[in-house]
């Protein structure tokens, strides 16, 4: 009796700790723009602490290179968050899902802007002197070392190369392009004249000249850790990842930082082509506008209702407030491409965009 008694009482043991352990949580991929690192950390810790039964699993890269990792890595992805908006329908409208031939996307929600700005030291080159009137001249000599996005994966790159371009024309410096860009790779990132507009041309291949002055790195975040050991003197970057990091800047005036509604047209006279097929379907081309960032769903998303309930929260009070303290400025309330394929659970939350280009890609 002592014997059956006591194995009852082992089996008894050994059962208990697996009743009592804890859950299994729902791992949630959220992959997003880099620029939104220092917030979206702070937005997953705030959202697991009301929701332990789930583990978001961040991942930041240029905005470009996320939406790859769904459309030609195939990575199963949640929630796909990019800093150009047009990047979602441009890119995950007309790519198909294997499997189901779908779409891997058919709605997005514009959520945040931004403005780009020229980032710097205290004790950058020249930092006494920069001003407003002429960072453009102090960023072109020879002994300053500028960061750049690669254009080819992070927004923050192409974007740069409008801003330098469109500098030419409101300072009167026409070869500004030439002695910051161009001449600066091997093979040179080229500008023309097409039907009334300038277009940027990058080739497939980028590599910077031997000791010239400009840093390439892949994306925008990278050269915040090169400004802040000191191995560049400025860099591109947008307004609130230098807030966020302390950082010196010079603003840019609204005729080019990008932040402007009024002056879409404006920016719409520059546009960045990429010149070879890096995506399986479809050649990028990004036209300058106001700077919005991007959010959806993917078709094949592994947790489409927890996707639904984590950009909720991303739109919703606390994620507004989390992003705003980071100094992320807010599109309230969100406009929605293809609204009527807005998961019902966020379309409160959002107001139908306005009608899209004949392109189906560009505002």
């Amino acid at each position: 009796m002592r014997r059956r008694l006591l194995v009852v009482c082992l089996c008894f043991l050994l059962v208990l700790p697996a009743g009592c352990a804890p859950k299994k949580r729902t791992a949630v991929p959220v992959f997003f723009a880099g620029s939104l690192i220092i917030p979206f950390q702070e937005l997953e810790a705030a959202y697991e602490a009301q929701h332990p039964e789930v583990d978001l699993l961040l991942e930041g890269h240029g905005s470009i290179q996320v939406i790859r990792h769904v459309t030609e890595i195939h990575e199963l992805i949640d929630v796909v968050v990019t800093a150009d908006h047009a990047l979602i329908p441009m890119l995950m409208y007309s790519a198909q899902v294997p499997e189901t031939r779908a779409p891997y996307a058919d709605w997005y929600i514009e959520f945040a802007t931004n403005k780009l700005s020229l980032a710097y030291r205290s004790d950058s080159r020249y930092a006494n002197e920069i001003t407003a009137d002429n960072w453009y001249e102090v960023i072109s000599r020879p002994d300053v070392r500028l960061g750049l996005a690669d254009p080819r994966f992070d927004a923050c790159g192409y974007r740069a190369l409008m801003v330098v371009q469109m500098a030419e024309k409101l300072y009167g410096q026409p070869t500004l392009f030439e002695d910051l860009i161009t001449g600066s790779f091997r093979t040179g990132i080229t500008t023309r004249l097409e039907n009334g507009r300038l277009v940027i041309h990058v080739p497939e291949i980028l590599e910077v000249k031997d000791k010239s002055p400009l840093v390439l790195r892949a994306y925008s975040i990278q050269l915040i850790a090169l400004l802040e050991s000191g191995d560049l003197d400025y860099a591109f970057e947008y307004e609130s990842v230098i807030k966020q990091h302390q950082l010196q800047s010079v603003a840019l005036p609204d005729e080019l930082n990008l932040g402007a509604e009024a002056l879409a047209d404006h920016y719409g006279q520059v546009e960045v082509r990429m010149d070879y097929q890096r995506f399986a379907s479809v050649q990028p081309v990004f036209r300058g506008e106001p700077i919005a960032y991007g959010v959806t769903i993917p078709t094949n998303a592994p947790h489409p209702a927890e996707a639904a309930r984590f950009v909720a929260f991303l739109l919703g009070p606390e994620g507004q407030k989390i992003l705003l303290n980071n100094h992320q400025p807010l599109i309230i309330p969100g406009r929605a491409s293809n609204y009527e394929r807005v998961p019902a659970a966020l379309q409160s939350l959002c107001v139908p965009a306005p009608e899209l280009s004949g392109t189906g890609l560009l505002r």
